[in-house]
């Protein structure tokens, strides 16, 4: 049964799982520095140049399975030890370079790094190379390539570059926590914290103190655990602790309520929805920080509500998304969310546990409707936004949405909005491409069919956002 895209995540899991096992059975401690080699037995080398090494580095893994640097606020880190294999990167030249008369490479280099052979062959001096990719793009030829290590190309608002040691490091005063690194890494140097022992503890105090442990998941839970239904899941939840199960869709509803009212009263709107989208905002586009929705997330909305008409209890949120992590510590939010994790520590958190989910009843999920389980897809809360004018009855107000599909379409439209030139009064800002169904977190991350969410979404017995959020007055 395959639950993970790469041998790279499957190794995260193994370590996951082995360290929360180990904290089921109050053995951690002991056991802490043995999980390497329970991982990696032997004296044959499976990955890497040497047995010793890998096991070094899955002792950091273990690091940040057990919630990493205490003293970097960042919850995505870099492992140094695993970044040594890319290669350099940067401008190279090829051996397409047929040593022609024009040099145009050599014209268009302003910092003086292109020289020739006796052969009239172009070379780059990296000691004087700024990247700018001038040469790539004068060459006729297309002979000057320039290579970037995945993790460059895959943080498109430039938070990662390569340190004096040649390793990767995170620029914390421009992440925004998506973890499109995290993913694209082929090595596992990159990896979120993981808060997965802050869970078991929550439940197993909680079989203590009898104090109920609500679980919130996100609506593209629907996209996951392709091997199982999603009411196998839900048993497994309560199976290990969780007292009750709650769509995040909810909160998706009343937030789609209440933004569409604040959206008419201020005339133009960014969401709030997308912590990574909200964080790009405040590290990039700090002018445009009135324009965003003062509601809280729909995690945050639901978690609220929970605390307020349940408590005293706690909430764990379940998702697709590390930038969830990073959003539960801010002030506005950690009193209503205790901890986030992600469906690959969920799977994690099963398998620890010996669970097969195939084999367990069906429960049920449904306490949202169609629009808010769409928020889990791009353009979903713009369509739940229209609906909630609708209900609303406000029919005097055209609505212009712009949907940001991934974090390069939210700077488009933010730069366009920075410049007074943006045709929309509503910016649905979504950092993973595709929505949260492309979440860094999620187990598989092959193109997400969005039919599936709409098809998910039309499961719901509640067919309107009032009908909805009626049910909690």
């Amino acid at each position: 049964m395959r639950k993970f895209d790469t041998k790279v995540q499957h190794l995260k899991y193994k370590v996951l799982r082995e360290v929360a096992r180990q904290a089921w059975n109050d053995t951690l401690a002991e056991n802490v520095m043995d999980i390497p080699k329970m991982i990696v037995p032997g004296n044959t080398p499976t990955m890497r140049c040497c047995v010793y090494k890998e096991r070094a580095i899955l002792g950091e893994r273990v690091k940040l399975a057990m919630g990493g640097n205490k003293s970097n606020p960042n919850v995505i880190e870099v492992i140094e030890i695993a970044c040594d294999e890319c290669p350099m990167g940067g401008c190279e030249v090829t051996n397409a370079c047929r040593g022609c008369l024009a040099h145009r490479c050599e014209d268009v280099c302003r910092f003086g790094a292109i020289s020739f052979d006796e052969n009239h062959v172009a070379h780059i001096d990296k000691s004087k190379c700024k990247e700018c990719g001038a040469c790539a793009r004068a060459c006729p030829y297309t002979a000057i390539i320039s290579r970037k290590r995945p993790c460059e190309n895959a943080c498109k608002i430039k938070a990662i570059s390569m340190n004096e040691d040649k390793v990767a490091a995170i620029d914390n005063s421009k992440c925004i926590a998506c973890g499109a690194c995290v993913y694209q890494c082929p090595f596992g140097a990159i990896m979120d914290k993981s808060f997965i022992l802050d869970v078991i503890r929550i439940l197993k105090d909680s079989q203590q103190s009898g104090e109920k442990v609500f679980a919130v998941v996100a609506p593209a839970i629907s996209s996951q655990f392709t091997y199982a239904k999603l009411g196998q899941v839900i048993t497994g939840l309560k199976q290990l602790g969780f007292h009750t199960v709650i769509e995040a869709a909810l909160g998706a509803d009343m937030v789609a309520y209440a933004e569409s009212k604040e959206l008419v009263e201020k005339g133009f709107l960014t969401s709030s929805c997308c912590p990574a989208f909200v964080s790009y905002i405040e590290k990039s586009f700090p002018q445009l920080l009135p324009f965003v929705s003062h509601n809280l997330s729909p995690m945050a909305t639901i978690s609220q509500y929970i605390k307020e008409h349940e408590g005293p209890c706690k909430v764990v949120f379940i998702g697709p998304c590390t930038a969830k992590k990073a959003e539960v510590q801010r002030e506005t939010v950690s009193p209503y969310v205790d901890v986030a994790m992600t469906f690959e520590e969920l799977q994690a958190l099963f398998d620890s546990r010996d669970m097969d989910i195939t084999t367990f009843e069906e429960d049920v999920l449904d306490n949202a409707s169609y629009f808010g389980r769409i928020f889990a897809r791009s353009g979903g809360l713009s369509d739940a936004v229209a609906e909630a004018l609708k209900e609303h009855g406000i029919t005097d107000f055209e609505l212009k949405p712009c949907s940001c599909d991934g974090i390069e379409e939210c700077r488009v439209a933010l730069l366009k909005k920075s410049k007074n030139v943006l045709d929309a009064n509503f910016v649905e800002g979504m950092a993973c491409v595709g929505g949260c169904i492309g979440g860094a977190g999620c187990l598989t991350h092959g193109e997400k069919n969005k039919a599936e969410v709409d098809k998910y979404g039309k499961l719901a017995l509640e067919k309107t956002i009032t009908d909805a959020i009626s049910v909690l007055k």
